[in-house]
């Protein structure tokens, strides 16, 4: 889940710079470029005419309805602007319009209340979770996580490189040597840990190593780094985010800036592309479905894809009213519901949406957890029989401009929640 596409262009919350994050080409993006166009020459009429396409190019897209929400009440039309808002809470989602000013004419309409005392509901905590592990170390910035055979949690960092066992007596496996920043982690069927590494803006002392990125086998027994497999650079920023293995000897794994899927062998240390690069948005989570035939691969700013492992062939998700499947970082499978780690919209959740019988729409969801007085930008997870065990605070959105932390943050929470 590499989420430095959020960290580089912002993440979807409302902003009178009408969600300026770079999108793959497509009519979308040529309709946002007419909306900003029409913003800046004050002709409201066509910003609201180039909202309506982009939401015809990305149905239901949050981002897409605050633009059509802001054109209408810019242009006039208040009640229009609630209706557009209306649809946006229907999928569970705020942009935050009651503290902006743009919205205040629509603030003063009868139906504003209503949906006000609506937001508060989508505002309370949701989900049963459970306190399964913590850390005390404050500026860790936690992302990847997985659960060895004996129960035990690993966790990575994005600030320091550091790879941990969790436990009554934590363990330091890796004291970032000879890799940066840790992201997703997977254990191999061999017992050895597979995890995605680059060197991010974020972490300390980055230096000269800023763009690199790879995936990276650890010894846990031994702490010993047995593969680094650099992917070649073929763009100034790269990061892979997460990773799936699918046998012996094959991982996929998203870069999440380029847009590409990779697979990689691992006896020839080779990566070839599944994906081309600015084929996808922002791909972050990635997990196999039953046959292994396909990926689903979630596109932050693009919703929900499955991806044929055979040829690269992409199809994207449809989903029921009332579901959203955009801003997804963390995704895995459980039977035949994918979980899902949200913090692309607000408020923030953990969620279990439920594929149809063939495997190409979301027919409906189920809340796990969410506004948990934990959560601080939930990031990644891992199942493990019934259970579901997530990073609850990874503390992404304290970085400032410069990539500094403030002071008074929490060590890394660990939350289990029951999926059955």
């Amino acid at each position: 889940m590499q989420r430095m596409q959020r960290r580089l262009t912002g993440t979807l919350l409302a902003s009178v710079l009408l969600f300026a994050s770079p999108v793959f080409a497509d009519d979308y993006r040529d309709a946002r470029a007419e909306l900003v166009a029409a913003y800046q020459q004050v002709d409201y009429p066509a910003m609201v005419a180039a909202a309506q396409k982009a939401l015809v190019a990305r149905p239901a897209y949050p981002g897409a309805l605050f633009n059509l929400a802001l054109a209408q009440t810019l242009n006039g039309d208040h009640a229009a602007s609630l209706r557009t808002l209306e649809n946006l809470l229907a999928l569970g989602v705020d942009l935050g319009v009651a503290d902006l000013e743009e919205f205040a004419a629509v603030r003063e309409l009868g139906g504003w209340k209503d949906y006000e005392s609506r937001i508060e509901v989508l505002y309370r905590p949701v989900g049963q979770a459970e306190l399964a592990q913590s850390y005390p170390e404050a500026n860790f910035i936690p992302e990847g996580i997985a659960i060895d055979g004996d129960g035990r949690i690993l966790l990575g960092s994005i600030r320091t490189g550091k790879l941990v066992r969790l436990g009554e007596a934590p363990t330091v496996l890796s004291e970032r040597a000879s890799h940066w920043s840790v992201f997703g982690m997977r254990f191999h069927a061999d017992g050895s840990l597979w995890f995605a590494s680059a060197a991010v803006p974020q972490l300390d002392g980055v230096g000269n190593d800023a763009g690199q990125t790879g995936l990276f086998r650890i010894d846990v027994a031994t702490g010993a780094i047995t593969k680094a497999a650099v992917l070649p650079p073929h763009a100034a920023e790269q990061v892979l985010g997460d990773l799936v293995i699918a046998d012996d000897n094959t991982i996929y794994t998203t870069d999440s800036l380029t847009g590409a899927i990779y697979r990689y062998y691992i006896d020839s240390n080779e990566f070839e592309v599944l994906v081309k690069r600015g084929a996808l948005g922002s791909p972050q989570g990635l997990v196999l479905d039953a046959s292994g035939d396909y990926l689903y691969v979630a596109d932050y700013i693009g919703g929900l894809y499955r991806v044929s492992v055979q040829d690269g062939s992409r199809i994207k998700l449809e989903t029921a009213t009332g579901v959203t499947d955009y801003g997804i970082d963390g995704l895995y499978r459980y039977g035949d519901e994918l979980i899902v780690i949200q913090n692309g919209v607000r408020p923030h959740r953990v969620a279990a949406l439920r594929l149809s019988d063939n495997g190409l729409a979301i027919t409906g969801s189920r809340i796990l957890a969410a506004n948990l007085e934990q959560f601080d930008e939930p990031t990644l997870g891992v199942v493990r029989g019934d259970d579901f065990y997530f990073v609850a605070n990874s503390h992404w959105n304290r970085f400032d401009d410069e990539n500094k932390l403030p002071d008074g943050l929490t060590g890394p929470i660990v939350l289990r929640v029951k999926l059955n």
